[in-house]
């Protein structure tokens, strides 16, 4: 469940001379926003995070580190990130952190490797359900270019926080503390998922701001051939004024929680959505699993009511929010004339409401005009549910860029 924002209340540990370790039980979400009204803050990259305790394998860490490449979509001349315990079952230590640009494979360009602080410390614990911000680190970032976040886990983690679809290979060292070495030779497993990583942001841009997209499956690219094929990756090249960032989870809903695609929007908006720093925009595309993957399915009017909920509490943050027409689904598993009579209406009403800022009309945009109610067959990527490469372009081509704020 997502709880609201509330003060930092982190704990100095100070086994030594000098501050080298700090233990967080809560922290404020709002401290990811602006800095200075000069300086502002805006998020560079994030992923929704899910929990991997259902797995039959969790994954866990013990004296290993691991090296997560991302893509920032802004550029800056200070970084911070952000970590995450939110889905453990235990305090997880961080016993080191470091930030790099990448040089491909494992590698980080050896002159931009740059230690991470947290309170002026090396490493910190935090407490399960928890998460922890940097200090900001001096690192000339350019937006696309790929950053190494590297994170050493020097105790038994347990089931790490992560999030599964990343469609970006990441990598996993050997035994100890690798986070300050360019060379990726200690780095020798691959790796599809993010750990413990929640967001990375970045000040002294030239970003107007940050767009959020929030979505299920569907913004977090099943169907495409991989890295850099969501729609919003799409956008974000077409509006590189603005910082787009992918809160999609594969099989998230509006209205109910799930062990494994996570919380609903509405329990984890103020962490994945309104916390982002320089929140301008959000483009949200959920429903279709209410509709499809709940027993009994949502109506709806259920699921109008949770765009309320969640309509209210953007514009509360001072930003806009954008509806997406949810996408056609005829020929997918438990598909129904029932739930297509259910789309309608919620699409209809995202059409003429009027209580969006605006409209995206994915449905219409990768609809087969021959048979509305399925996927064009050059963007099914093959379900009848996901688009493919062509279909994600087209989707990401769809969103009128005068509606970004």
């Amino acid at each position: 469940m997502e709880r609201p924002p509330h003060d930092d209340e982190g704990t100095c540990v100070m086994p030594g001379i000098g501050l080298v370790a700090v233990t967080v039980t809560s922290l404020a979400l709002s401290s990811l926003g602006p800095a200075t009204a000069a300086e502002p803050w805006v998020a560079a990259w994030a992923a929704g995070q899910q929990s991997t305790a259902t797995l039959s394998a969790p994954p866990t860490f013990a004296d290993q580190t691991v090296r997560l490449i991302v893509h920032p979509r802004a550029d800056g001349r200070l970084v911070r990130i952000r970590l995450s315990n939110t889905f453990g079952d235990r305090p997880v230590t961080f016993g080191r952190a470091g930030l790099g640009v990448s040089a491909g494979g494992g590698a980080v360009v050896a002159d931009t490797v740059r230690p991470i602080t947290f309170g002026n410390a090396t490493a910190v614990t935090v407490a399960a359900g928890r998460e922890v911000v940097s200090d900001p680190v001096p690192l000339r970032v350019t937006a696309g270019a790929d950053l190494a976040v590297s994170v050493y886990l020097p105790k038994a983690t347990g089931p790490a926080t992560y999030h599964r679809a990343a469609y970006q290979t990441s990598y996993v060292s050997t035994a100890g503390d690798h986070t300050a070495e360019p060379d990726g030779a200690s780095f020798t497993t691959t790796t599809g998922h993010w750990f413990f990583l929640d967001s990375v942001s970045v000040t002294g841009t030239s970003s107007a701001g940050t767009v959020v997209a929030l979505g299920d499956s569907i913004t977090d690219g099943s169907g495409s051939s991989g890295r850099l094929h969501r729609w919003p990756d799409v956008l974000a090249d077409r509006v590189p004024s603005r910082s787009v960032v992918d809160e999609g989870i594969a099989g998230n809903k509006v209205l109910s929680d799930d062990p494994v695609s996570g919380p609903s929007v509405l329990h984890r908006l103020d962490r994945d959505v309104l916390s982002q720093p320089g929140l301008r925009t959000v483009i949200m595309l959920e429903g279709i699993n209410d509709l499809r993957s709940t027993t009994p399915p949502a109506t709806a009017a259920q699921i109008i009511a949770g765009y309320r909920q969640v309509i209210a509490r953007v514009h509360a943050r001072g930003a806009r929010i954008l509806g997406a027409t949810i996408t056609p689904v005829e020929g997918s598993a438990r598909y129904d004339a029932a739930m297509e009579q259910q789309r309608q209406a919620v699409n209809g009403w995202i059409r003429t409401s009027h209580a969006f800022d605006g409209v995206v009309d994915f449905a219409s945009a990768v609809a087969d005009p021959a048979d509305p109610l399925r996927l064009l067959p050059s963007y099914d990527s093959g379900d009848h549910l996901h688009p493919d490469n062509a279909g994600y372009q087209a989707m990401g081509e769809a969103v009128d860029l005068t509606l970004l704020r």
